[in-house]
């Protein structure tokens, strides 16, 4: 896969959650990081993600927002 966007977070799938319209997957990239991506079931589906499987997470924003104490 070849893509543009810069922000590629290889890791693995650990758990797939999914509700009415959307899952919740969450990939394990290491280090005890995990990122979770809100898609919907149908693209769960049609990537037949599944737990264990390998995954990257690919984040392209416009914003970044930083906060501090």
């Amino acid at each position: 896969m070849k893509i543009s966007a810069r922000n590629q977070l290889k890791g693995t799938i650990t758990d797939i959650v999914k509700g009415a319209t959307t899952s919740h997957v969450r990939i394990d990239i290491g280090g005890g990081v995990t990122v979770t991506a809100s898609i919907t079931n149908e693209a769960v589906d049609d990537l037949k993600l599944a737990k264990g499987k390998a995954a990257t997470a690919v984040i392209k924003a416009s914003d970044v927002m930083v906060g501090v104490d």
